[in-house]
């Protein structure tokens, strides 16, 4: 198996990417949908984030209320960094578990916080994919109903671009046309498959 790490900013055009690749024939795992499934209703990570957040963070389903609990954490360091400390573990296993099951040559975990979760994964190779700041913020109040206060508070939560750019072997500009994007993302996926070949043929060997 080859796993390559897909990281990027926040609305910079990884789901693109990873759409992509998936039809290319990558099998696509989302950090982004496991942070879903371990806070899901009656979860050790929905508990402790309830247990530490409180109530107000829950819906009256007794599902998590998002909203609520980014309201609370994109606007304190230290209160982002204590969700984290619950969720990025839970994530980190069920994410193992999952690339250990994968039956594809070619593994892409798209995973936003790449560097900020500090993974420890062994990826063969990593690709960010990087937009200008104020596309950024476009995109975020455009198609998901931000403010642009919320939006830069998204933003300036990640890692900035050069520290994703020294974690990754490659960039993707999504400064560009979709299209143009699309044509680099396939070059790319090209090499990564001839790296994959590579590697089963050293296994092999």
């Amino acid at each position: 198996m080859f796993l390559v790490g897909l990281t990027g900013g926040i609305a910079a055009g990884k789901s693109t990417v990873a759409e992509l690749w998936e039809s290319l024939g990558a099998e696509i795992i989302d950090a982004d949908d496991l942070a879903r499934r371990v806070v899901e209703p009656g979860s050790t990570g929905l508990k402790q984030i309830v247990e530490f957040f409180g109530s107000k963070v829950m819906n009256p389903d007794g599902s998590l209320n998002r909203s609520e609990l980014a309201n609370l954490v994109f606007h304190d360091f230290s209160l982002r960094k204590k969700l984290e400390s619950i969720t990025h573990p839970l994530i980190r296993a069920l994410a193992h578990n999952l690339i250990s099951q994968a039956k594809s040559d070619i593994v892409v975990y798209v995973i936003p916080l790449l560097v900020e979760s500090k993974s420890d994964l062994d990826f063969d190779f990593v690709v960010t994919v990087e937009a200008p700041q104020s596309d950024q913020i476009t995109r975020m109040t455009e198609s998901r109903g931000m403010s642009k206060q919320e939006a830069l508070a998204r933003v300036n939560s990640q890692a900035t671009p050069a520290e994703r750019a020294n974690a990754a072997d490659r960039i993707l500009s999504s400064n560009q046309s979709l299209p143009l994007l699309l044509n680099d993302a396939k070059a790319l996926f090209k090499e990564i498959q001839r790296l994959a070949n590579e590697k089963a043929q050293q296994n092999v060997g």
